[in-house]
Formats: structure tokens, sequence, C-alpha cells
């Protein structure tokens, strides 16, 4: 008979491990429990490309279940309506919205100011800054006064009811749209301008953890501490179109665009330069609807590749290549009408651009013109200027053979079988030859 003693211990050592299990899933347990931080980090100019990439970053925070959108930006400004499309998402979110300016050396300006305001919980990163949100010109023409304080009053108007809204300095906002100031992020957490400085994403996390954010369905507390990070990048697509609303990519693509279109026009059949052009035109007209675009500017470039054209077959003894390369940079430098310094044409991209587009333009249309002047090598005018060899005697009548052909043959002067021959005519089925003593193949 067993005693009681003996029939405990396997029960005991049961217990042991699955207390032993117990106590190991509930020490990794924090890790893992809370909900991720969903990150979206965005570099560049605030454009329809941002709007869509943050808004698909939003509704993939919210499908994950995540407690928190962290909007890692770091941006010179951009375009009002992208904005505003990006401040009405935040505002209608389901979950928290910080937006944290960084890295180090990066800042918040213009639209940046306003996104980072409109955000549940703004931060920073140490060495960078915030402000210069003053409206700036975005059409082909400038604003006179009355508009200009139109546009000014509305953004000080929306950005004063964004910092209402997140208990922000309002005064602040204001001047930041009227005299453009910019403070750094130690004077903005002083000016209670953002909520916290946080020196990476690891320390944003510390910082973050407990804090209460206000949201339409109530308040929410944050815990954030040891929460997985979910970073979101940007598509390939994105990424491609994010590129092509660069001002210089779209000033090259157009020039490009052009040169190609206007090749295949002078040299019909060559193929490649019209497709290329085409290409590159539609992606140039893709990017110019994000940008202020002065057609003037459009104007005189087209103006310039023209003069370039026709140098190749006008003497001007170069003036007329002076006039394009003079011409393609004013348009240049006229082609984007804004006084946003991040949506001007640089002129490390303008100097190489009109001095390829100038190399180009004369070397395909010199080739061109040098295969129009060119003696023909088939048809009846390819037969003109070929050498045959006499088979019987052409006095003034007989046989030539010419390019591996038997042709009746008349000439002017006698000619014996096995003389040389040249055609300097065909008539009909009859070939009209001269003697020569040129070298040339029957």
């Amino acid at each position: 008979m067993k005693s009681p003693l003996r029939r405990s211990v396997p029960s005991f050592l049961i217990l042991s491990v699955l207390l032993a299990n117990a106590i190991s899933v509930i020490v990794a347990a924090p890790a893992w429990a809370e909900p991720p931080l969903v990150v979206a980090a965005y570099e560049g100019v605030i454009n329809p490309v941002t709007a869509e990439y943050l808004h698909d970053a939003l509704a993939h925070a919210e499908a994950v279940g995540a407690q928190a959108l962290i909007v890692q930006l770091d941006t010179p400004g951009g375009l009002d309506t992208s904005m505003r499309l990006i401040v009405k998402d935040f505002t209608s979110a389901a979950l928290p919205i910080v937006v944290y300016v960084a890295p180090s050396g990066g800042r918040a300006a213009s639209a940046g100011v306003f996104l980072t305001i409109a955000a549940h919980v703004a931060a920073m990163a140490p060495g960078t800054n915030i402000g210069a949100a003053h409206p700036v010109a975005m059409g082909g023409g400038e604003m006179d006064k009355t508009m200009k304080e139109k546009v000014e009053n509305d953004s000080v108007a929306y950005i004063k009811s964004l910092a209402e809204q997140r208990g922000r300095n309002v005064a602040w906002a204001e001047e930041a749209v009227r005299k453009s100031v910019s403070v750094t992020e130690k004077e903005a957490l002083t000016l209670k301008i953002i909520d916290l400085v946080a020196d990476d994403l690891k320390g944003l996390q510390d910082k973050l953890d407990g804090r209460t954010v206000t949201l339409a369905a109530g308040p929410v507390v944050l815990r954030t501490k040891g929460a997985p990070l979910d970073p979101f990048p940007m598509s390939w697509r994105q990424e491609m179109l994010k590129a092509l609303s660069d001002p210089n990519i779209a000033y090259v693509l157009m020039t490009v665009g052009t040169i190609g279109i206007l090749a295949e026009l002078y040299n019909p059949g060559a193929i490649l330069p019209g497709i290329v052009g085409a290409i590159s035109l539609i992606l140039a007209f893709y990017s110019f609807q994000s940008l202020p675009v002065n057609y003037a500017g459009v104007l005189l470039m087209l103006l310039g590749i023209v003069l370039f054209i026709l140098e190749v077959s006008v003497t001007s003894y170069g003036l007329l290549a002076l006039g394009g390369v003079t011409s393609m940079i004013l348009g240049s430098l006229m082609l984007v009408k804004t006084d946003a310094p991040f949506l001007q044409i640089s002129w490390a991209v303008i100097l190489p651009v009109v001095i390829l587009a100038a190399g180009l333009t004369l070397l395909m249309v010199g080739m061109g013109v040098r295969a129009m002047g060119r003696q023909p090598t088939t048809g009846r005018e390819g037969m003109v200027g070929l050498v045959g060899v006499a088979k019987t005697s052409v006095a003034p009548q007989g046989k030539v053979l010419v390019h591996g052909e038997l042709w009746e043959a008349i000439s002017e002067q006698p000619l014996q079988p096995g003389d040389r021959a040249e055609v300097v005519k065909l008539d009909g089925l009859t070939l009209h030859v001269k003697p020569t003593i040129k070298k040339g193949v029957a």
C-alpha cells in the first residue's frame, strides 16, 4: 500500500511546473501587453502625397488597434490645401496623434507649425526649431495688399482655433503667422507651444507613458512604456510621387520631354526620343499640378530649345545658341513663381540642365540634318553615282553590270567591254552612263 506522501509528490511536481510557467508568462507579459505605437516618419514638403501617406498611416493605426500614431516630422512647409486635409484627419482621429519634430537638425516650419499644434501631443527633439508660418503666394502672380490681408487673417484664425482646442500658446501661434517668428525646442517648451522634449523615440515613449489625452469619445490614458513600435513606411508608389513633386525633378522632366518631342518632330521615325519625351512631359505635368507654375517661364524655355534647333540649320555665328541659353536660363528662373525657397529651382540644377539641353539638342538635330543631306542609297536616286562595268560595247547603247544587275545603258562616249562606267541618270529602265576611272564594285 502506497503512502499518501508518495502519492502527493507527482502532483506537487506538476503544480510546481505550472506555477513556474505562469510566473514566466506574467514576467514576460508587460513587454507585449500594451497595444503598439504606429510610427509614420515624413521628411520633405507638405503636398498631396503627404496627405495621402498620413491618411493611410492613421487608417493602419486604427486597423491594428494602436494606442497612438506618432508622426515623426521634418518639413520646411508646403501647400495649404494638403495641410488642411491632414489637420482634418488629426482632429477627427479616434486615437491620439503625436507629432514629434525630429531628428536633431529638423524643423516644423510653415505648414508644419499647423500640424504640430493640431496634434494631441506635440514633441520636439533637441536641436530642432518650429515657426515661420507666414503664408506665401503659391500662384503664378503676386497677391495684392487686400488679398494678402485676407489670406493672412484666414491663417491666423485657423491656427488660433487649433491652439485653443489643444490648450497651446495662442498669442505665439498668431505671431508665427503674422511675424514669421521661430523658436527652438527649449523655447517652445517654455512658451507652452509643445508638450515635451525627447531625445529619441524611446525617450518619447517613456515621457508619453501615463499622459491623459482627450479625444472626441473621452479621455484616454497612454501606456506607452515598453509598447512595441510599428513603423509604417511609404509605399513605392508614394515614394515615386513624392520625388516627382520636387520642383527640380519637374524642371528636368519638362526639359527632357520638350527636347525629345521636338527631336522626334524634326527627325520623324527616330521613335526613342518621342517615347522618352512623351513620358517625361506627362510626368512633368503631374509634378506641375502641385507647383505654382508661371507659363511665361514655360514659353521662354520652349523658345530656348527652338533657338538651339535653328542654330543647326541657320548661319547665325552663335547668336541663336546664345539667345537659346539666355532664354532657357530666364525661363528656368521664372518657371516656379513663389517666395517659398523650398519650391524654387536650384542653380545647381539649372546650369547643368541648360548646358546639357543645348548640347543634346544641337547633337540630335545636327544628326538629323546630316542624315537628310546624305546621298540616297535606295530607289531611283540611289542608282545615281554608282559605278558599274560594261559587259558589251556601249556606242551609244549596250549592257552594263551595276550592283549585280544587268542594265540597258546609253553613253555619249564609247565604252568597251570591261570599262568602268558611272551612272549619271536613270530613264525608266535605261541607265545613262559615262566613262570613269573611279574604283567601284559592279
